[in-house]
């Protein structure tokens, strides 16, 4: 098993990266969280994990330890492939997948793009108790800014606008902006629905 690649970046993309190691050129694919975190300079050290399947061997990269760890668990759901793990990291970031997770949040897990409201359910079901002992969290109860959530929601509600997307909506913002109030939340969602 390859644990980490370290050499001269050869290579940036938004979804690869080129390392070259002693002469021989690994592709790893990363998320764009990855992406975010690599430096501009020549030398990297990515941490690593190796997938072998019948017609490919691929190498998929990531910044941290911590992301690679999320990464193996969610491609430990059935359901969940490397393509639709590697799409989640690129929609939220580690911590934001341990705490929805943690706290039962299937709309945030939904709102990744190729997960279904089962397949979100199926996520926290089968990585929820190992997300609490890995990480040592104790059960979270519903995100903070609920309450702005549904305030929100039922004012856009009331506004004439559809409840799932709407909903779709003002989750993203909430992302962006955990601590944003009622107010600020139907801002911004009038302006992208």
């Amino acid at each position: 098993m390859i644990t980490h690649i370290q050499g001269r970046l050869v290579e940036k993309n938004p979804t690869n990266v080129v390392i070259d190691c002693n002469g021989v050129g690994y592709m790893l694919h990363i998320s764009l969280h990855t992406f975010s975190q690599i430096p501009d300079g020549e030398h990297l050290k990515l941490f690593t994990h190796l997938q072998v399947k019948e017609d490919a061997h691929t190498l998929y990269g990531f910044a941290s330890s911590a992301e690679r760890e999320i990464f193996r668990l969610l491609i430990s759901v059935s359901g969940i492939g490397a393509g639709i793990a590697r799409t989640m990291l690129s929609s939220l970031t580690p911590k934001q997948v341990r705490e929805g997770i943690a706290s039962n949040d299937v709309v945030l897990i939904q709102s990744v793009k190729g997960i279904g409201a089962k397949t979100a359910q199926r996520v926290i079901l089968d990585l929820k108790d190992k997300i609490l002992k890995i990480y040592d969290l104790d059960e979270v109860s519903a995100p903070e800014g609920n309450t702005n959530k549904n305030e929100a929601l039922s004012a856009l509600e009331v506004l004439g606008f559809v409840k799932k997307q709407a909903e779709r909506v003002v989750d993203k913002i909430i992302v962006a902006q955990p601590d944003a109030n009622v107010e600020t939340i139907i801002k911004q969602a009038l302006k992208n629905l």
